[in-house]
């Protein structure tokens, strides 16, 4: 699985655990996983173009930096919020868009009810989030959504992903990066991660 990356640190493994705790409740689960994305923006964006500039100090001018690159996160509504702020709290400057998609129960296949994305995507790059990365169904179809809006650098960035998902993901959109904390054994009958932590938006709104 050559475009997936794990994101490897003390730091997520331990709050993984306590994510994947079914004594954690809502309150806990969302602190964490907000804690936990914060850690997982820093590793995501190691890599992001600098421009220089000039900052005057209470002392004298210094050079200074700036992003280059024009940053939008796009969560796959209901779960990715609980990534958004982790993630904006690395990168304040970032522009958000969403994407909403449910699961068919029966068909396990993504339906689409809600899309708004910033202007200009082409010249940004686009960080989906999405905390689960099971079928790769809802991946794949967020990604194509965000290519027909002209985005063209896109990495999808998930807490837990199955070799399922990553799969279909790598083989529908080849160009596109994968960002994950782990990659979990297998999926049930009924396409849940194994070991994985359950529904993350249930875990994160209490609707569980």
């Amino acid at each position: 699985m050559k475009n997936l990356t794990i994101i490897d640190h003390p730091l997520i493994k331990r709050d993984l655990t306590v994510l994947r705790d079914r004594r954690t409740n809502n309150h806990l689960f969302r602190t964490t996983l907000r804690r936990i994305a914060s850690v997982m923006a820093f590793q995501v964006t190691h890599d992001l173009k600098l421009r220089r500039c000039t900052v005057r100090t209470p002392l004298e001018n210094t050079r200074g930096y700036i992003l280059a690159d024009d940053i939008v996160i796009v969560p796959v509504l209901r779960a990715g919020l609980g990534l958004v702020e982790g993630f904006l709290d690395f990168l304040p400057e970032a522009r958000v868009g969403h994407v909403g998609l449910y699961r068919n129960e029966q068909t396990l296949q993504p339906v689409d009810y809600y899309s708004k994305f910033p202007r200009s995507l082409g010249g940004s790059l686009v960080l989906l989030l999405d905390p689960m990365l099971a079928t790769g169904g809802s991946g794949s179809a967020a990604l194509t959504f965000l290519k027909k809006k002209g985005a063209r650098r896109i990495r999808f960035v998930t807490l837990l992903a199955a070799p399922a998902g990553v799969r279909k993901v790598t083989l529908d959109h080849p160009d596109v990066r994968v960002f994950s904390c782990v990659l979990d054994r297998r999926l049930n009958s009924r396409g849940y991660i194994l070991p994985g932590l359950g529904d993350a938006g249930d875990r994160i709104f209490g609707t569980d």
